[in-house]
């Protein structure tokens, strides 16, 4: 991990000035040369590597190639060649928006030292956002290295300076099929699964939308990548994806404004395959219903209430049995009885995360059931947005505490499963 440079601010005597500038950028002044103050060179070196990224981004809108690869050092011909295959990958990918920020106060110490006249890494973030989805642009880092041989400013690396995140585009070409409810994106070997995604996504974000409402963008990104590496990639690494057929993910959320940044469903490319028609329903409901909530919902709420509110909109009218829906909660009814209490966060995690999960459904099933949906709604809205206030939401919204609740879904779960 690249590391935060600190800065040499020790004041000179003027004789050895020009010495210390010509160590520093890796070139020898002329005998006689004038050199220019740092600050000048700064500015310089500042105004010369935003204008390259300027370009850089231009020409990756207009696409043209020729203008971004001249962004390019050639040094490197295998990163000459992975920064023409991001260009073509792209070439499918709806953009409204592309561009760079550089914060010339953040630099890091690069991790190699290719040939060059100077190098610099200072903080650059890509910016940038999907069209027909999303409203607001996301940030990403990206672990630039800019060279500068003679007078002219290249990007030399983007490995040699702290993380890059890699989009779907750093892994093969982009396929993107389009409804009114969104997009699908998939590479080469994926247009099937891709298909039925795109087939399932308006109804999917419908159904969602009747019992959430419509106070949402309603837009949502479904990414299918081509290998697990490449979905590790997309969601970090808090989701163990072998254990999962999809995630929603967000860059970034605002708890001020109710919003968040870079929503994305990113599926598993071998779970989400096997899927059967109706797994696949509900699964894309149950991760569109936490893009749809993201902005509404505190990191504290509990697991129970998330996850159960997400699978209860995703099992909505398919008019599966409790039995079916929840085959390891039944098995423990039939073997220990209803459970004592609700399933706590670290639940589902671990070996307990089936079970888990199934309970949740049902307690919000049970909820439902006793408070219509838009009172399930109204308690999700006051619980999601304090876990510590739990008790409070529930007696206001539900008149009881968590006894109470615990107490009416065991009562639920023996007429549910056992009528």
């Amino acid at each position: 991990m690249a590391f935060t440079a600190s800065r040499v601010r020790a004041l000179l005597v003027a004789a050895i000035v020009a010495t210390f500038l010509a160590g520093l950028a890796q070139v020898v002044q002329p005998v006689g040369a004038s050199t220019p103050p740092p600050a000048a060179v700064s500015a310089a070196r500042s105004h010369a590597v935003h204008d390259l990224l300027d370009r850089r981004a231009a020409a990756l809108r207009d696409r043209d190639e020729t203008a971004f690869l001249a962004t390019v050092d050639l040094a490197d011909p295998a990163f000459l060649d992975r920064q023409r295959d991001v260009f073509r990958n792209l070439a499918g990918v709806p953009l409204a928006e592309w561009g760079y920020q550089v914060d010339d106060t953040d630099q890091t110490t690069p991790t190699s030292r290719p040939a060059a006249d100077e190098l610099w890494a200072p903080a650059v973030r890509l910016r940038y956002r999907l069209a027909g989805v999303d409203t607001e642009p996301s940030t990403r880092p990206m672990g630039y290295l800019f060279a500068r041989h003679g007078d002219q400013w290249l990007l030399a690396s983007d490995t040699a300076a702290g993380e890059t995140w890699r989009g779907p585009w750093d892994f093969g070409p982009c396929h993107v099929l389009t409804s009114p409810s969104g997009l699908v994106l998939s590479h080469p070997g994926g247009e099937a699964l891709a298909a039925r995604v795109l087939a399932e996504l308006d109804s999917a974000v419908t159904t969602v939308t009747d019992v959430w409402g419509p106070a949402w963008p309603r837009q949502v990104a479904v990414i299918v990548p081509s290998t697990k590496d490449e979905m590790r990639s997309l969601v970090g690494p808090a989701f163990a994806v072998d254990s999962i057929a999809g995630v929603a993910v967000a860059e970034q959320i605002d708890p001020v404004a109710h919003t968040a940044r870079g929503q994305r469903v990113v599926l598993n490319p071998d779970s989400a395959t096997a899927l059967s028609p109706l797994s696949l329903r509900v699964l894309l409901r149950h991760e569109i219903t936490h893009v749809a909530v993201r902005g509404e919902t505190a990191d504290s709420a509990p697991m129970w209430l998330l996850e159960g509110f997400a699978d209860y909109i995703g099992f909505r009218n398919t008019d599966i049995p409790p039995t079916k829906a929840a085959p390891a909660l039944a098995t423990h009814l039939t073997q220990d009885g209803p459970p004592a209490t609700l399933p706590s966060d670290t639940d589902f995690r671990g070996p307990k995360m089936d079970l888990a999960y199934q309970e949740a459904w049902s307690v919000n099933r049970y909820l439902a059931d006793q408070l219509g949906e838009a009172g399930l709604v109204r308690l999700y809205r006051a619980m999601a947005a304090d876990k510590s206030d739990v008790d409070s939401a529930l007696h206001t919204t539900a008149g009881v505490d968590r006894t109470g609740l615990t107490e009416g879904w065991r009562e639920f779960l023996r007429t549910e499963f056992f009528r």
